[in-house]
């Protein structure tokens, strides 16, 4: 009979960090990636897809909050709002917290991360999925940016690093189609990685849409089960430059939509894109 695994690792080129685990919940394979479900002692249900941490149940706000309500009270009046990944529900949860938001299209490449995490993970979309508002899709993004007619005031990519089938999302082609579907005076923004360990996605991103859009910014946000810690968004937009948004209209349109949040604040939006000297290269 096998010993129960104490521990569970999440390893990258240099680093590995070490999780210890109550129990394996599940584990599955998709036709996309590899499912693991855990129970840890720190940070409670844990999500990995192909050895990676997706989300924890203890830090998820944090990463879903600032992907959300940076670009949506940046935005003066998103109605319509793509979502591309994001099967765990959790942008879709705070994107729908806005009461000008009309729709919420969500388009995620397997079904099965949807199904498994409102099963498994319930808290985290809350019953976003449910919301009348909602339009999911199982598409590849990439195919369903390419080919909608559908135009938004908000793009978020909420995709994994850029390997396998997200590594199209990465991609100069994919940025100048999702350009072609924002609405004028659209924002995008996309994940980038660890600025500790993924330096190269920052450069990456910002060379690439700096000749797409006007306007660019990343911003900063600390999420513990991210490896490196120090996680990294970029904004993009024609319209709307990050930089010089009045913190004093932050705060008003916060308190109008009573948002209930745990990581985000006015102060903290402020706050997130004032880089470090070390990115001021890429700013």
């Amino acid at each position: 009979m096998s010993e129960p695994i104490e521990w569970i690792s999440e390893k990258w080129k240099n680093v590995e960090v070490r999780y210890r685990v109550k129990e394996i919940l599940q584990e599955l394979k998709t036709d996309f990636q590899h499912i693991l479900l855990i129970d840890t002692y720190q940070y409670g249900k844990m999500l990995l897809l192909d050895g990676r941490v997706q989300t924890a149940e203890k830090d998820e706000y944090i990463y879903h909050e600032m992907m959300t309500h940076v670009p949506l009270l940046s935005h003066p009046n998103p109605e319509k709002v793509l979502i591309i990944g994001g099967g765990d529900g959790g942008v879709l949860r705070e994107v729908l917290k806005h009461d000008s938001v009309e729709s919420a299209t969500i388009v995620e490449i397997d079904p099965l991360v949807v199904n498994f995490c409102k099963e498994h993970l319930p808290l985290i979309s809350n019953g976003a999925f449910d919301n009348e508002r909602t339009k999911l899709i199982i598409d590849d993004g990439a195919d369903y940016i390419r080919k909608t007619d559908n135009k938004y005031d908000i793009v978020i990519v909420d995709s994994p690093d850029p390997v396998g089938p997200a590594k199209i999302l990465f991609s100069g082609q994919f940025y100048r189609e999702i350009y072609n579907v924002l609405r004028p005076g659209g924002i995008m923004v996309r994940q980038t990685g660890s600025t500790q360990m993924q330096e190269e996605e920052q450069e990456q991103a910002y060379r690439l849409l700096k000749d797409i859009f006007q306007y660019n910014a990343f911003y900063l946000y600390s999420v513990p089960t991210y490896v490196g810690g120090l996680f990294s968004t970029i904004f993009c937009s024609d319209a709307i430059d990050l930089k010089t948004i009045d913190i004093k209209k932050i705060i008003t349109k916060y308190d109008l939509n009573q948002l209930n949040t745990k990581y985000y604040s006015p102060q903290i939006h402020y706050g997130a894109y004032q880089l470090p000297p070390f990115m001021k290269v890429i700013k």
